[in-house]
């Protein structure tokens, strides 16, 4: 597979990383579908593993998320930025603390928006409480597995 294709494909994962903060993006699935290609253009052992442990991994977080509470968006106050600040801390969290740095990254970016726009940690903290109550453990369940699957992706890249 060539650099481009390579490069395509990154893109197509982030934008699917981008698009579990986004509702009504169906952010795993084009996460699934990036490697999938990438499975089909390479047709080595790593690859078929990797495309079948995703999508095990998506089919249970599916299962997962459709036992959670149902998401209560209206009302919450849930910004742009608040999405922003939660992406940035999951991510800088998954690189700084490999794996599992992106639950304590996604939840401390959430409270650092509310910080930022309360001012006070009493109320930033039941803030935060809230809005992962109602809409952060399912963006956090779907996120997290997307991460795994593209940190997998780009180690089998590359160190293979």
């Amino acid at each position: 597979m060539g650099v481009w294709q390579l490069l395509l494909v990154a893109m197509v994962m982030l934008l699917g990383l981008f698009g579990v903060l986004a509702p009504g993006v169906p952010g795993p699935w084009l996460v699934w579908a990036a490697m999938l290609w990438w499975a089909l253009h390479e047709r080595t052992g790593l690859a078929w593993i990797l495309l079948v442990s995703s999508t095990a991994l998506l089919l249970l977080t599916q299962v997962v998320v459709w036992q959670l509470p149902p998401r209560r968006i209206r009302g919450l106050g849930i910004t742009r930025r608040m999405v922003t600040y939660a992406g940035l801390g999951a991510l800088f969290g998954f690189v700084l603390i490999p794996v599992i740095g992106a639950i304590p990254g996604f939840v401390g970016g959430i409270y650092l928006c509310e910080r930022l726009r309360l001012g006070g940690h009493g109320q930033a903290r039941a803030s935060t409480r809230t809005l992962m109550r109602a809409v952060g453990t399912s963006v956090l369940v779907e996120l997290f597995a997307c991460l795994l699957i593209v940190g997998a992706w780009a180690g089998a890249v590359l160190w293979g």
